[in-house]
């Protein structure tokens, strides 16, 4: 059966987004094909491109964002997923309770690969320089390689 990960972020343009395309190209390397991997916005309420530094930080290691389109969470992605991975505690939060009975299938991406309760946010690169966009993406390069080693569990 597919499994299906969703990564959620505020706006769907820099977070989430890296963080999908990297596991994508992760999961190819290692041949993983029963795994679908979605990412969405709290507030992506217009389709927007993916920011111009997420763009190229990703360009930097191979891999082309230029075409992602924002998209706004809603019911039938909460449903349809194994796992959802936010980038901030405020983003599990806000899902849990407009979708109640879901706590125990969102968690904050630090929270599910670190196994712990303190320091839980990705910080949002968003209106940054080019290095806080390096920092985030080689950040959460780390945290989806921890993620993966639990691949089984999800």
């Amino acid at each position: 059966m597919k499994k299906k990960i969703l990564f959620v972020c505020t706006g769907n343009t820099c977070r989430s987004p890296m963080a999908e395309h990297l596991l994508k190209e992760k999961l190819k390397k290692m041949n993983i094909d029963n795994i679908e991997v979605e990412s969405a916005g709290l507030s992506a309420f217009f389709p927007q491109k993916a920011s111009k530094n997420a763009i190229l930080v990703m360009n930097e290691v191979g891999i082309d964002i230029s075409s992602h389109v924002s998209r706004l969470v809603n019911e039938n992605m909460i449903k349809e997923s194994t796992l959802i991975l936010t980038m901030e505690r405020y983003h599990k939060e806000v899902i849990t309770k407009m979708y109640p009975g879901t706590a125990d299938k969102v968690f904050t991406l630090k929270e599910y690969v670190m196994n712990t309760k303190e320091d839980l946010d990705v910080v949002d690169p968003y209106g940054g320089d080019i290095e806080k966009y390096r920092r985030c993406r080689d950040e959460l390069n780390q945290l989806l390689d921890k993620l993966l080693s639990k691949v089984d569990d999800i």
